[in-house]
């Protein structure tokens, strides 16, 4: 049995570089960014006192939540200004696409639906299925808020980085509508979150003031 966990652990380990690697090619700040969301995502998990398991399928689905965007055409995704409506159509479609490569390696399936879900908000307005709540599986809520704060605090072409405390403020403001609110106060309650305030504002002076 520990030899087939093992083996298992190996193949999702292997399929995961591969598809990572294919993000880079297109996207080396994806791939970053992909990262980045799955410690954050890894590290949510735990503070909200999931198994093992869970703690560990929240990552890898935060680490592959992008995969789907390798099939959108550049010109979209690196965009330096508000994308149209096909654009828009475009962009909806990644988690779906996500959730079809990941359902092609047996041993990603079980981040298939967090995939999927990545995208939904907690009050139905979300895609690709409106779902609500707890309709919504807790890994995929748990990388939206994850997602959200790492796109917020992170060059984009066309824009500059948001300030920690800023963002912060902006899930805050989103709990309970966009965002699951247990998930944004495990979020904001993370010891490396508040070493980047802690040293965002060190940097601006702002400490003690």
């Amino acid at each position: 049995m520990y030899a087939n966990k093992a083996s298992r652990s190996s193949a999702s380990r292997q399929v995961t570089d591969a598809l990572l690697q294919v993000i880079t090619e297109q996207n080396a700040s994806l791939d970053e960014h992909v990262e980045r969301v799955s410690v954050f995502a890894g590290e949510v998990a735990q503070a909200l006192g999931e198994p093992e398991h869970e703690v560990w399928l929240a990552r890898l689905a935060a680490k592959l939540h992008d995969v789907g965007k390798t099939a959108i055409p550049a010109s979209v995704l690196d965009k330096p200004g508000p994308l149209d409506e096909r654009e828009w159509e475009f962009m909806r479609r990644h988690p779906l696409i996500g959730e079809r490569i990941v359902l092609a390696a047996p041993a990603l399936a079980g981040t298939a639906p967090l995939i999927r879900s990545s995208h939904e908000r907690v009050d139905g307005g979300g895609y690709p299925d409106g779902l609500v709540g707890e309709e919504i599986p807790l890994g995929a809520r748990i990388v939206a808020v994850c997602d959200a704060f790492d796109a917020m605090t992170s060059e984009r072409s066309y824009r500059g980085p948001t300030s920690v405390e800023a963002a912060l403020e902006e899930l805050r403001s989103h709990a309970g509508t966009q965002f699951d609110a247990a998930v944004v106060d495990a979020f904001c309650s993370l010891t490396s979150v508040h070493q980047g305030l802690d040293e965002e504002q060190q940097h601006t002076g702002t400490v003690g003031s």
